[in-house]
């Protein structure tokens, strides 16, 4: 893979033990847990991880302070919502996060639907919910990179904003990486004007590459005025020492999560999206999509990235990659569990064929 990709993993931050299938133990939400894996991200080769968000678990920006805080390389992707956040309060504590740590922070904003009323927020339709998204990320941008900054939007109006400290120039980052997800029509405008990077769950690599050649002339469409679009993958990727060994396990997560009717994995089930119905309905084509993707987990709820998965040996699954890589993907974030082990195993065992 061209040395231009990334490759983050996940950091679920959930009050709950057992995510996802991860060792149910006391104090798997501990500071002193958590460390240990961010700190084991740094040692085997990962950049960072994605840090889960919702209301419901603990405060994400809190979390992603603390293991900064703690580390010297893990970067931090941190997901955020509009509306949980004021633009002009996010600007600040995240160029003061970005200033302290060295210019480690990256941000994830999420729009999907959230127990909004417990936090205050008020619940539009979808029209609504995106063009509030867009204000937000735009104005985020404004006050990162511009002083003195007024603004009157629909939803957001700031005067004479300047955010201190700073951020800093480091190279071509301007400022702190927007990621973004969503595949509906609404979501796909925000993200061909306001996002750096556009997250796709583990979708086959045909409807992949037909959301980067949508979302490419969607660009062009709308004048986008930022640098070209960048492409993510965030997927679960399921890697033992043989082909034969990557399977039988799968197979025997997918029979527990049956037991279970998908207990531990649903964490995106509140409210069903485009992008996840779709992830979710793509069993019906099969159990085994492209050479590798399997879609059994979501027979059973799966949840986000929990719904598809990429099984086989390390070379299996680094193929795979390569080919979403030639689609244009070049931010990678995976994950397996037990989390700790697998940030382990996959960082000895597969970053360095995706290096090559």
């Amino acid at each position: 893979m061209s040395s231009n990709s990334e490759f983050l993993w996940y950091i679920p931050n959930d009050v709950k033990a057992g995510h996802r299938g991860d060792s149910v133990v006391e104090d798997h939400n501990s500071l002193e847990t958590l460390t240990n894996q961010a700190k084991a991200l740094e040692e085997h080769g990962w950049k960072g991880a994605l840090i889960g968000t919702g209301w419901g678990r603990p405060d994400t920006f809190t979390l992603a302070a603390s293991l900064a805080a703690r580390t010297t390389t893990f970067e931090p992707l941190i997901a955020v919502r509009p509306g949980y956040w004021r633009p002009a309060h996010f600007a600040s504590a995240a160029a003061t996060l970005d200033h302290l740590t060295g210019g480690r922070v990256r941000v994830n904003i999420v729009s999907g639907k959230d127990n909004l009323a417990a936090y205050g927020d008020s619940e539009g339709d979808q029209s609504h919910r995106y063009d509030r998204t867009r204000e937000f990320m735009r104005l985020v941008r404004r006050l990162w990179t511009e002083e003195n900054v007024t603004y009157v939007g629909e939803h957001f109006r700031v005067t004479g904003a300047t955010v201190v400290p700073r951020i800093q120039l480091r190279g071509e980052r301007r400022h702190p990486v927007l990621y973004f997800g969503g595949a509906s029509e609404a979501a796909e405008r925000v993200a061909a004007t306001e996002a750096d990077v556009q997250l796709f769950w583990g979708e086959p690599l045909e409807g992949v590459r037909e959301r980067i050649e949508r979302l490419r002339a969607l660009s062009k469409e709308l004048d986008r005025d930022l640098p070209p679009l960048k492409f993510g993958l965030r997927i679960t990727t399921l890697v033992r020492d043989t082909t034969e060994q990557a399977w039988a396990d799968a197979e025997a997560k997918v029979a527990e999560m049956a037991k279970g009717k998908g207990a531990g994995w649903n964490d995106h089930q509140r409210a069903v999206a485009v992008g996840q119905q779709q992830l979710l309905d793509l069993h019906a084509r099969g159990d085994v999509l492209d050479d590798n993707l399997y879609t059994a987990p979501g027979k059973f709820g799966g949840g986000g990235a929990g719904t598809t998965w990429l099984v086989g040996s390390a070379a299996d699954v680094a193929r795979s990659l390569s080919k979403y890589r030639d689609l244009g993907v070049t931010h990678f974030v995976l994950s397996d569990t037990p989390y700790l082990s697998e940030i382990k195993r996959q960082g000895d065992q597969l970053l360095p064929l995706l290096r090559d």
